[in-house]
């Protein structure tokens, strides 16, 4: 392309700081370096995590920063040395990194790679950072930044996909779908005929539902004390929907009553620790798995040893369990094949200078995923 090797200026959605309204900012986005892609960015979803780092996060030293991880685009130029991909690949950015080389990515014991950073933020973020705007270098938001419309990332942190997939769509792919789903398929392996019970019905939380039913699961419980997304979880497969705010008993007491002793399986995509041994305590003792796929770093969690020394067990999950470049190719696949739904999960299409609307729904629980138009395709 014709703006290969220079830099792009162009429009990014700017946190300057903790807790207020984005700001939209004509930015630089530098020419890729070694393994490096530049990406423009067609759509981008926008993600609790980001309002989590946003709004609530204990770690205040992300600032100034362009947010957004799950989007998908098309490939601008590339740096040298870099051999997968071409300008014009249709692709989906990943915060879960994929070399295929380290010892974490040749094992099929787990989705982690070396190279994976998992939310950590230190000064090396800032300097390692493409993307600049007055002058100052601005956090690329777990390596990626997609709320901008062009960005930078390296080529282990990039999966090729289908040209014919709908980025407005298979973006969602890139976090909340496969968080969800894998948990259930992955990392809990849910069984034919099981029971199981998803704690939050924001995206995660129903493609946690979702991959309960694809999996076989004959009963499906889809908890959240908003009733609003009750219909949305039975379109996705939950059997029986429960507002803990209807009980006067403790909801894991309720779903003991409900399933004659606990749910074989438990997903907490909240990211609350008091709901995450509500989830555990929630499952059959003997064999009960509970997994934790809702993300915080606030507070530490804490249960009664008895409940594990019963049997259950208790894991948790990063992006489901899917390796990225490998799961996402993977899960792009079914939704073409019409083995996996992600258009139900979008309740609103924006753009990027509404940004702020979209967090705004996203705070006050009215929405389960806004997508946003970032750049023409």
């Amino acid at each position: 392309m014709a703006t290969a090797g220079q830099v792009i200026r162009c429009k990014a959605a700017v946190a300057w700081e903790f807790n207020q309204p984005l700001v939209i900012e004509e930015v630089e986005v530098a020419p890729p370096q070694e393994k490096e892609i530049r990406i423009k960015i067609v759509a981008t979803g926008v993600c609790q995590s980001d309002l989590y780092f946003l709004s609530k996060c204990s770690n205040q030293t992300a600032f100034p920063v362009v947010f957004g991880h799950e989007a998908a685009g098309v490939v601008e130029s590339i740096g040298p040395g870099v051999t997968e991909f071409q300008p014009g690949d249709t692709v989906i950015p990943l915060f879960m990194p994929q070399c295929r080389e380290c010892r974490l990515c040749k094992s099929p014991k787990t989705n982690l790679c070396v190279n994976g950073s998992a939310g950590k933020i230190d000064e090396r973020s800032f300097e390692r950072s493409r993307i600049s705007c007055r002058g100052r270098k601005l956090l690329q938001f777990l390596g990626t930044s997609s709320f901008s419309e062009f960005t930078v990332v390296k080529e282990m942190s990039v999966a090729k996909i289908d040209p014919a997939a709908p980025l407005d769509r298979v973006c969602l792919i890139g976090c909340a779908i496969c968080t969800g789903y894998g948990a259930a398929v992955n990392t809990a392996k849910v069984e034919a005929g099981s029971s199981c019970a998803v704690f939050g019905l924001g995206a995660v939380g129903l493609a946690a539902v979702m991959g309960c039913k694809a999996a076989g699961a004959s009963r499906i419980i889809a908890i959240d004390i908003n009733p609003d997304k009750f219909e949305k979880a039975k379109v996705l497969g939950a059997t029986d929907v429960v507002n803990p705010n209807d009980h006067s008993r403790p909801i894991q007491q309720l779903l003991q009553e409900m399933t004659g002793g606990g749910v074989d399986f438990s997903f907490e995509c909240i990211g609350n620790v008091e709901v995450m041994r509500s989830a555990l305590e929630s499952c059959a003792p003997g064999w009960g798995v509970s997994v934790i796929a809702g993300w915080t770093d606030m507070e530490n969690f804490s249960a009664p040893p008895i409940h594990l020394m019963t049997g259950r067990k208790w894991t948790g999950t990063l992006f489901g369990g899917f390796k990225g470049k490998d799961g996402v190719a993977q899960m792009v696949k079914a939704y073409l094949d019409r083995k996996l739904m992600v258009d139900e999960f979008i309740t609103h299409n924006l753009r990027l200078e509404q940004i702020n609307e979209a967090v705004e729904l996203m705070k006050n629980g009215r929405c389960i995923r806004a997508v946003l138009s970032v750049s023409p395709q």
